[in-house]
């Protein structure tokens, strides 16, 4: 039996720098309440919880929710890398629209550490590079000194600019774009515009790639949604406004192992997978898609993004930046919450802030963001190692 499922409340903290925020059982507890408040339900009316994050010690997600409440519901603690958020959404929504139950929470927190990305663990192999690292070692060999992150992405950058000509001007284009966006948003970690100039004069971490604005900021945050039935939203007098039209979770294929192609080791083939299956489910073309909140951890990656998902053709994407189609007034607004780039990347929320934003933006009620038109909205989630969740939501 399949049930709609609803997006009945959401709720997010401001994202802040690493050693400025709550610890993590303060931060998620506080998205949680903020998303039962917005949705109007008692806590102990939802029947699941999905609680995601990546920096953390086993049952950290009960540790937040206990905060709130004490009901014995189950709660799964999920790892996905920076597509934790969205993974946590996936089965929240999977528990609801399958009928397992009729209310689930999902949520996501993170309280990093400051600095580039980096394995706890020195003891065993890294997942994220298990099946790649012989690729990023030939592709990126002069480089090899960089963090792993930038390496990656800033590798597929390199590899796109090679293959269409792109020019770093245009990653750069993408970043102050994020900033006039993020000026609006006062739960975003940065909130001063820069200019393309700005971003191309800004420190250097990779000559001729890369500047340090191009790449999103350590962040510490949480954010958390409630899913839920038609029935059970009727019953209990919730709103019914957001619907979850489909959803797609996938990992790699063997394209990204074999394909010696950087821009497949950071996973464009499982976006533009995840985004197909979700245009056919929901009989959608991307093309109608008027609001987006895609995976910018690096400049780089919001431009392969934009070819990913289908928003313009592969190897279009620099023209797609030049001809102002990613944001207010052009074909589709990318990130009006300001992305990660500028709203921030605390891992386990990330995914679930693409959700509140988008909820907002259907409800028509993201103030000075608000995109006219917008009936349905796409979120891209992406974790290296991998997995990557694209949803269609959809105004009801």
């Amino acid at each position: 039996m399949s049930q709609k499922p609803y997006v009945v409340g959401v709720g997010m903290i401001p994202f802040v720098k690493p050693g400025t925020s709550g610890n993590y059982v303060e931060m998620g507890s506080e998205a949680i309440r903020l998303a039962l408040q917005d949705a109007g339900l008692d806590f102990n009316l939802i029947q699941q919880a999905y609680a995601g994050y990546v920096y953390g010690d086993s049952t950290s997600g009960q540790a937040a929710l206990y905060q709130v409440g004490l009901s014995g519901i189950p709660v799964i603690n999920v790892n996905n890398n920076c597509a934790t958020g969205s993974s946590a959404l996936f089965l929240a929504r999977q528990a609801v629209e399958s009928g397992a139950v009729e209310c689930a929470l999902a949520f996501g927190f993170e309280q990093m550490q400051p600095g580039a990305l980096k394995s706890i663990w020195d003891d065993r192999p890294r997942a994220t590079t298990i099946k790649t690292q012989g690729v990023i070692d030939e592709l990126t060999l002069d480089v090899a000194d960089m963090p792993g992150a930038l390496r990656m992405f800033g590798g597929a950058g390199r590899e796109h600019m090679h293959k269409y000509g792109t020019q770093m001007s245009t990653f750069a284009a993408i970043r102050a774009k994020a900033s006039r966006h993020a000026v609006n948003n006062p739960l975003a970690l940065f909130r001063k515009v820069v200019t393309t100039e700005d971003v191309m004069n800004d420190q250097v971490i990779w000559p001729g790639v890369m500047t340090r604005l191009m790449a999103c900021p350590p962040t510490c945050g949480a954010a958390a949604a409630i899913i839920c039935s038609e029935a059970f939203a009727r019953k209990h007098n919730l709103r019914t406004d957001v619907v979850i039209l489909a959803q797609s979770m996938t990992t790699d294929k063997p394209v990204c192992f074999e394909s010696r192609s950087m821009i497949e080791v950071v996973g464009f083939d499982m976006a533009q997978r995840a985004a197909k299956e979700v245009y056919e489910k929901a009989g959608v073309d991307p093309l109608d898609i008027r609001v987006a909140e895609m995976h910018d951890c690096f400049a780089h990656n919001e431009l392969l993004t934009y070819e990913s998902l289908g928003l313009c053709d592969v190897g279009g994407g620099e023209r797609f930046v030049l001809d102002g189609d990613n944001t207010y007034g052009g074909q589709v607004v990318t990130n009006p919450s300001g992305g990660l780039l500028s709203k921030g990347h605390p891992l386990g929320a990330t995914g679930l802030a693409q959700c509140y934003e988008l909820t907002h933006q259907l409800r028509g009620s993201a103030d000075k963001r608000q995109v006219e038109g917008a009936n349905i909205a796409l979120a891209h989630n992406l974790g290296l190692g991998g997995a990557c969740v694209v949803t269609l939501f959809g105004r009801a």
